[in-house]
C-alpha cells in the first residue's frame, strides 16, 4: 500500500498538476491538505473519475484537509478532538482495510503559528496563533495517546509546520525564531513522537537535504533552500509494516507546483 502526503496549497489552482502526478504515481492513499475549498465546490471528479473513495473537511479560501482512498473509507470523523470551539478545518481520521490488517489514517494540516506572540516573561500571549499552533500539539498528543491505549493501528501523516532539527533546514539560522522551528514547538512535536511514534523518513534514510517544502519567493527552489514540515508519524504496528518512505521532490519543479511536494510511505497491509 502506497500513503501519500500532499499539502497541495489549493486544489482548483493545482488541478492539473495533481491530476497529472496522481497517474503517474497512483497511491493507494492520498492525505491532502491546504485544499482551500468548501465541501461542496471540491472537484470530487478529479478522483472519482480514477476510482477513488474520497472524504474531505473544507473551510472556505484557507485550510481544509481531505483524503482520497481506492480502499474503502470507514468510520471517517473530522475535527481534533479537545476544543469543540475550534472552527479551522485541519484534521480527519478514516480507517482503510488493507488486505491483512487494518489502519487508522489521521490527515492533519498543524498551525502554523506566526506571528508569534509572547507577554513580558516570554510565554504565548492567549488567543494568539502561537498560542493556538502549541495548544493543537497538545490536543494532537492526546489524541495519539488514545489511539495507543485503543491498541488502534493508525499513522499520523500531514503539514506539521514543524523542522525537527537543524538538519531539516538548509539555512537552520534563519528559523531560529520561527514558530517552525522555535525551541517549544520542536519540543511539543518531540513529546508526540516519544509516544512511540516512529518518524517514517528517518526509519529509512538520514539524507542530507530531505526537505518538502520550497518557498515561492527568493528563488528557495532554485538555491534548494528548503526545510523538511511535512511527516509521516508511525504507531509501533504501523512501524512494523514500514517498507521505505521517500520525497518526491521532482514535483516541485513542474508547471505550476505547489510549495510542498509529497511525502510518500509504502506499507505491508
Amino acid at each position: 500500500m502506497k500513503l501519500v502526503s500532499f499539502n497541495i496549497n489549493g486544489i482548483k489552482a493545482r488541478g492539473p498538476a495533481l491530476t497529472r502526478w496522481l497517474d503517474a504515481f497512483q497511491p493507494d492513499v492520498l492525505v491532502m491538505q491546504e485544499i482551500k475549498s468548501v465541501d461542496d465546490g471540491f472537484p470530487r471528479e478529479i478522483f472519482t473519475e480514477r476510482g477513488y473513495h474520497l472524504e474531505t473537511h473544507g473551510q472556505k479560501g484557507f485550510n481544509g484537509v481531505a483524503i482520497a482512498s481506492l480502499l474503502p473509507l470507514s468510520d471517517v470523523t473530522r475535527g481534533l478532538p479537545g476544543d469543540d470551539d475550534d472552527a479551522q478545518s485541519r484534521y480527519i481520521e478514516a480507517t482503510v482495510q488493507g488486505a491483512t490488517h487494518s489502519l487508522r489514517v489521521c490527515g492533519l494540516y498543524l498551525p502554523n503559528g506566526n506571528p508569534v506572540e509572547l507577554d513580558g516573561a516570554g510565554a504565548p500571549l492567549p488567543g494568539g496563533k502561537y498560542a493556538y499552533k502549541l495548544a493543537w500539539m497538545d490536543r494532537l498528543r492526546a489524541r495519539a495517546a488514545e489511539l495507543l491505549a485503543a491498541e488502534t493501528p493508525f499513522v499520523m501523516l500531514g503539514d506539521y509546520n514543524i523542522i525537527p532539527q537543524p538538519e531539516d533546514a538548509a539555512r537552520p539560522k534563519a528559523w531560529e525564531n520561527d514558530a517552525l522551528f522555535r525551541l517549544p514547538s520542536r519540543a511539543a512535536f518531540r513529546r508526540i513522537v516519544n509516544l512511540g511514534l516512529t518518524d517514517a523518513l528517518r526509519a529509512r534514510t538520514q539524507a542530507p537535504e530531505s526537505y518538502t517544502f520550497w518557498d515561492y519567493q527568493a528563488g528557495a527552489w532554485d538555491r534548494n533552500d528548503g526545510i523538511r514540515i511535512d511527516h509521516i508519524l508511525l504507531c509501533p504496528y504501523a512501524a512494523d509494516w514500514l517498507q521505505d518512505c521517500g520525497i518526491d521532490r521532482a514535483v516541485r519543479g513542474e508547471e505550476k507546483p505547489s510549495d510542498h511536494v509529497p511525502i510518500w510511505a509504502e506499507m505491508a497491509l
